[in-house]
């Protein structure tokens, strides 16, 4: 009997480690990962001359150029094959997600479960397809008419850059999913963060170097960086505020026992959305650059004024960026979130909310609660997205530091510590239970 349970905790122990070594395997695997996609951005696509390209980008940085460049990971500065990076398929899961919306066919396959979830996924990444080689062939007209940036313009650089281009957002397409299933956090996510973190550091060396030559005074330094963590403690605070609706139990019998009515609750996160709608808005921005790209700069006068107008810093940017923000924040709410759904499965589990009866009546002030808090959450989305953009527009810092960029790099990065504190907890809740069957055994 002894020389069993000997052999059950050595099984257990083995069992422990064979899960931590599946833990390490997996942020081994996601950081590999990262290190591909980073290695990516500083292969230049061929036939541009790089030094002509790094005087043109220098001269168009505190445009819309230098926010596409942040998300890009530095791919547009260095004009690389993963410029393109990830946005035409966050571009394509808008206009998805979207259709299901207006399209009977598209909500049925939502609702079919998981083969419906795969069909739609591939039809995203058909349509990314579609948008990178429409993006890139417009990168690449506006590269031939960026002065003498191609050595030879034509069609064969025009093909061959779409072809590379889009290549490379498909790549990145399947290293983001491989991270999602066999790595740690969401692979999206994690590439746009890693691309974000990679420019930082060369920003704040220049803006401190800017300051030592006198080009920026210590106090604007200063509000910048307490600007920096002022946002990022505001993110936090308000990432994890929810609103918890008390559910309420009933009595239940089983057998001759009665068991008394439980309580628990229903959490709603002030911010629900996450960062999709700051990321969206920013990719639906960049669309009409790259409908000017394609005529090099030329075209209807109205087209050029809205495309000069949609500029960094530029009040229609601003409001239009304020107004994406808004949408998306209630867009994907609702997508996520099916106030009916959940009452319907309240009311099936005998849950209720008090004062409140069950069913439609449930539904609808779970969506009344929701509905407010979406607004607390558009509103922070608004703040710490766009009043770094006036600060910053105004104050002339030489880099794109806005609240975009903070709002990503805390929130993937809270998420991505939330899943591995997540899959550590669930590893040691089976430990307990099997240290308890091991007791059992002895017993």
């Amino acid at each position: 009997m002894a020389s069993a349970a000997e052999q059950l905790a050595a099984n257990l122990n083995f069992g422990a480690f064979a899960k931590a070594d599946e833990l390490k395997k997996r942020i081994w695997f996601t950081l590999g990962a990262l290190l591909v996609y980073r290695l990516g951005t500083y292969i230049p696509l061929p036939g541009i001359d790089p030094n002509i390209w790094e005087q043109v980008f220098r001269s168009q940085a505190g445009g819309i150029l230098g926010m596409f460049n942040m998300f890009a990971g530095g791919g547009i500065h260095r004009m690389a094959i993963f410029a393109l990076n990830i946005m035409p398929y966050i571009s394509a899961s808008i206009i998805i997600q979207l259709l299901t919306t207006v399209s009977p066919q598209l909500e049925a396959l939502k609702k079919e479960g998981e083969s419906g979830r795969k069909l739609l996924n591939q039809y995203t990444r058909y349509l990314t397809v579609i948008l990178a080689a429409f993006q890139s062939y417009g990168i690449a007209v506006g590269l031939e008419g960026a002065g003498n940036v191609v050595s030879d313009p034509g069609m064969f650089f025009r093909l061959s850059t779409a072809i590379t281009l889009t290549g490379g957002t498909m790549f990145l397409m399947w290293l983001g999913e491989q991270i999602t299933s066999r790595g740690i956090g969401n692979g999206i996510s994690l590439i746009i963060l890693s691309g974000i973190v990679a420019e930082l550091p060369a920003a704040l060396a220049n803006m401190l170097e800017l300051g030592r030559q006198g080009a920026m005074s210590t106090g604007l330094i200063l509000v910048v960086i307490i600007m920096a963590v002022a946002v990022i403690a505001f993110i936090v605070f308000v990432e994890r505020a929810q609103r918890r609706l008390l559910i309420q139990y009933p009595k239940r019998q089983v057998g001759n026992k009665m068991f008394e009515g439980q309580s628990s609750h229903l959490p709603l996160k002030l911010n629900t959305s996450g960062v999709i709608p700051p990321i969206f808005a920013s990719s639906l921005l960049l669309l009409p650059t790259t409908v000017a790209n394609f005529n090099a700069g030329s075209g209807p006068e109205w087209f050029q004024w809205i495309n000069t107008q949609l500029g960094h810093g530029r009040p229609l940017f601003l409001i239009m960026y304020l107004a994406l923000i808004v949408f998306f924040a209630f867009f994907y709410t609702a997508i996520v979130f099916n106030p009916t759904e959940t009452a319907d499965n309240l009311k099936k589990h005998g849950g209720f909310i008090p004062g409140i009866r069950p069913g439609e009546r449930t539904a609808e002030y779970i969506d009344y609660v929701l509905s407010r808090i979406t607004v607390l959450g558009a509103v922070y989305l608004a703040i710490v997205c766009l009043i770094p953009e006036i600060l910053i527009s105004y104050a002339s810092v030489p880099f794109y530091f806005g609240g975009t960029s903070l709002l990503i790099v805390v929130s993937v990065t809270m998420d991505t510590v939330a899943q591995v504190q997540g899959y550590l907890l669930a590893h040691q809740y089976e430990g307990l239970i099997r240290k308890s069957k091991l007791r059992g055994r002895r017993r």
